[in-house]
């Protein structure tokens, strides 16, 4: 009964896919809502459903279409468990999608391009900013490199005013931010600190 998010930038958001003896397949859009996706999300333990997108938004599976007309209530131990219509009617332009709550995404805000600026994070459905307190050179080479953006230049400070606060720690390069240890609106590291920002020596668009 194994589930899997692909497509996405993190484990815990992507097209959904499901295990049915060896083969993997997709789920059909029709009547998916946050309901279905919860039960995805627990299952991967990533939190909560925040989207449930549809029409192929990670990209059109491959494989046979296993489930449709989903009704799950939220509290099921997988998709298997929830009713579904007993055929389909659906083709991969209507795989079904999740972003859970446990999924990061950054960007960098206010620089002259995508590859400067403060540092925002998205997680449980917000966009934050990240306390400056354990901002060094291997946090913003791992944030410069996820992003395609080359190596860490610089480490401006911006003010705080997003609504969250989260502080990274990485002891080594990782491939991305949520590899590294991380808090979120822990009040100890972030206490006194500036948002972080980077200034990489790649270009973004």
């Amino acid at each position: 009964r194994a589930v899997r998010l692909v497509g996405g930038r993190s484990h815990c958001e992507g097209r959904v896919e499901l295990e049915q003896e060896g083969t993997w397949g997709t789920v059909c859009d029709d009547g998916w809502d946050i309901p279905d996706a919860d039960v995805v999300c627990h299952q991967l333990r990533c939190g909560r459903a925040v989207r449930a997108p549809g029409n192929a938004a990670f990209g059109r599976g491959h494989g046979p279409i296993l489930r449709d007309e989903l009704e799950c209530q939220g509290h099921e131990r997988d998709l298997w468990e929830c009713l579904a219509a007993p055929e389909h009617d659906c083709s991969h332009k209507e795989d079904a999608g999740v972003v859970c709550s446990e999924h990061q995404e950054w960007r960098l805000s206010g620089g002259r391009d995508g590859c400067s600026g403060r540092v925002e994070v998205f997680f449980r459905g917000i966009w934050s900013t990240v306390c400056n307190s354990t901002w060094y050179q291997t946090e913003a080479t791992v944030l410069c490199r996820a992003l395609g953006c080359g190596d860490a230049l610089r480490r401006p400070a911006f003010g705080h005013t997003l609504p969250g606060k989260m502080v990274y720690q990485c002891g080594s390069l990782q491939p991305s931010l949520a590899h590294c240890h991380w808090t979120f609106n822990k009040s100890a590291p972030c206490y006194q600190s500036w948002a972080a920002g980077v200034i990489c020596n790649g270009t973004g668009a």
